[in-house]
Order: C-alpha cells, then structure tokens, then sequence
C-alpha cells in the first residue's frame, strides 16, 4: 500500500463544509430532491461515496455506476453488502489518507464502465476528491453529509481544479 495523500489538519477543518450542493432532510426526502436533478441535469453518470447515501441510491433506483463504501456508517454500524454489481474491488485507504491503490481502483471502475463497488478497508471519505476528478463532467458524485442530508457535486472543471487544490495541500507521500 502506497499513501498519495495525507490529510493535513487545515484542511480537515476546510472539507467538513460541503463542496457540492447540500440536500438537507430525511433520505425520502433528499432522494424526493435528487430524482428533480437527476431529471433536469442528466449526469452522465452517479458515483456515490459513503455507506447510507449508497444504499439509499440503491434503494431509491439511482444505481450509481460506482459505489464507494467501506461497509461502516458513522464507524460502527455494519451496512448490509448490496447485490447486483457487475463487480467487487477491494482496497486499503487508512482513515486521513488516499493510496495510490484507491486512485487507482475509482479511475479503472469509471473507465471499464461496470457497475463497481469499491469497498474500502480504512475509511471512504476523502475518496470524493478522486472521483471528481476522475469521473466525466456532468457527472454526480454523491456524498452523506452526516446528521444532514447528502451533498451533490456536479463535476465540471471548476471542481476538477479545486479537487486538484485540495490534494496539492495535502502532504504528498512517496510510500
């Protein structure tokens, strides 16, 4: 396993503000939400990150093409392993870090274009940044935004380079 990234404490305190749009309310509700932008923005692809707001996807018939979950919601409730993926990745990403494995992982699932469950031995989070840049604009990459509701991030250029931001303030880790 090789660490990319390692989260810096500055920017721990800048990534609890939502970087897309946030959808307050009860998963009917922000499922209610999401089916109007799924509606009138046409992502060309979902790719959710977290555990609940994945299975709530699911749920709802959203069916992200990529689903990036560690299996734990808010770190000690099991989530229950979703069927019907095409495929099963597993990676190691510690909690503060992204690995080079993760990258990897997220960047050949968005390529191959199967539906893939990336499950994670560490913690999910951070991987958000990956799959923004990574994933086509217009896409959606999904995230939970605990005690709230989810954030939607439209990709575009704008968030590609502020993705890319974020990861240049993180230390960069050769192993």
């Amino acid at each position: 396993m090789t660490l990319a990234y390692i989260l810096t404490p500055e920017l721990r305190k800048k990534l609890k503000d939502p970087f897309g749009s946030l959808i307050q309310g009860s998963p009917d509700q922000t499922m209610d939400k999401m089916k109007g932008l799924v509606e009138s923005e046409k992502p060309s692809r979902i790719i959710s990150v977290g555990d609940v707001v994945s299975r709530n996807l699911h749920l709802y018939n959203f069916d992200p093409q990529v689903t990036i979950i560690d299996n734990i919601s808010q770190r000690d409730q099991p989530m229950p392993h979703e069927e019907g993926v095409e495929k099963t990745v597993y990676v190691e990403n510690p909690q503060g870090t992204i690995t080079k494995e993760a990258m990897i992982a997220i960047e050949e699932a968005l390529e191959s274009g199967e539906h893939t469950h990336i499950v994670v031995r560490g913690e999910e989070d951070l991987l958000t940044l990956i799959a923004v840049l990574y994933a086509p604009e217009t896409a959606f990459v999904v995230y939970g935004q605990p005690y709230s509701g989810i954030v939607v991030v439209k990709v575009t250029s704008e968030k590609k380079a502020q993705a890319k931001e974020y990861l240049k303030a993180m230390k960069s880790s050769k192993s």
